[in-house]
């Protein structure tokens, strides 16, 4: 089993780390196209192995796609943040040109790869990768919803002053202020989340997880690393370990929820294949409004990239 992560900023080498102290693969390379910094962060991480008692190999390299031959799931990390006076545009088209050329060197090298967008925007950029690598839509998904729910859980972990691993939760739609977490679909080992926490604090909770993002960007000049580069090494380990996990997931739909031709989140079963199978909830009509109004912004930047050509 080999398993490349491309870009080796916060989230890749932390994505990569998360993968190697589980023992995910015999085999990870880590990849990024600045100077000995792939290198030097696979150096480090391979010598916490005889600490932290795993033995998968970390490689690191410079832009050498070569290294990345025969994996069989890529998690794509590059791009560029959002800089001041930097619009939207301006960075879909910026990012959409990374995804790409990242896109055709994996394809290249691991044409049955199964490959996992962590990249932002990041509904839009999965679109960008599915569409250069012309595999199938279930080997080409997104890294979101985990991220989005692991933080609705933690913050309802803290309000009920309960373990987290006690929280089960669904979000849908796209990554950003447009997502639409469940609580219909929220529970506390089992109990309704409704009957533990009163309606006003459970939206305030939703207003934070829909932010969060944005709430650590405040606190630390830059965008999170451990909680992304930690959701996107679950998502490797329930492919290469064939776990069937039911999992959020930015999923290209063909006529699921109603939704045609449009990358957004949804819960999948995640599995060897990569999505086996998208689940389909039964929404309420307020539910039913708000994925859909998630949905349209998404639509709107995937014109944008198309515009582009």
């Amino acid at each position: 089993m080999k398993i490349t992560v491309i870009g080796a900023g916060n989230v890749g080498a932390t994505c990569a780390n998360v993968c190697a102290e589980k023992e995910l693969a015999e085999e990870i390379v880590l990849l990024d196209i600045k100077e000995g910094f792939a290198e030097g962060k696979a150096l480090d991480m391979w010598q916490t192995a005889p600490i932290n008692m795993y033995d998968s190999r970390i490689t690191g390299v410079t832009n050498d796609y070569t290294a990345t031959k025969d994996s069989d799931v890529v998690v794509i990390t590059s791009g560029l943040p959002r800089k001041p006076g930097m619009s939207r545009d301006d960075l879909i088209a910026t990012n959409a040109g990374i995804v790409k050329s990242v896109t055709e060197n994996i394809i290249k090298h691991s044409p049955d790869a199964i490959i996992i967008v962590v990249s932002n925007p990041l509904d839009v950029m999965t679109y960008c990768a599915y569409k250069t690598s012309g595999l199938d839509s279930r080997k080409v998904f997104g890294m979101a919803g985990i991220l989005d729910t692991a933080r609705y859980k933690a913050f309802l972990a803290t309000e009920l002053n309960v373990s987290p691993k006690d929280i089960q939760a669904v979000l849908m739609g796209g990554h950003g202020d447009t997502m639409v977490p469940l609580p219909r679909y929220t529970t506390v080992g089992g109990i309704p989340v409704t009957e533990l926490i009163d309606e006003d604090r459970l939206n305030a909770i939703i207003e934070r997880t829909k932010f969060g993002g944005g709430e650590i960007v405040k606190l630390l000049g830059t965008s999170a690393w451990y909680a992304p580069g930690a959701a996107a090494a679950q998502m490797v380990e329930a492919v290469v370990r064939n776990q069937r996990r039911v999992f959020p997931v930015c999923s290209w739909l063909q006529g699921e929820y109603g939704l045609k031709d449009i990358y957004v989140g949804v819960p999948v079963v995640l599995g060897k294949n990569g999505i086996e199978k998208i689940v389909e909830l039964k929404l309420n009509e307020q539910e039913k409004e708000l994925l859909y109004a998630s949905a349209a912004a998404v639509k709107e930047m995937m014109d944008v990239l198309d515009n582009m050509n």
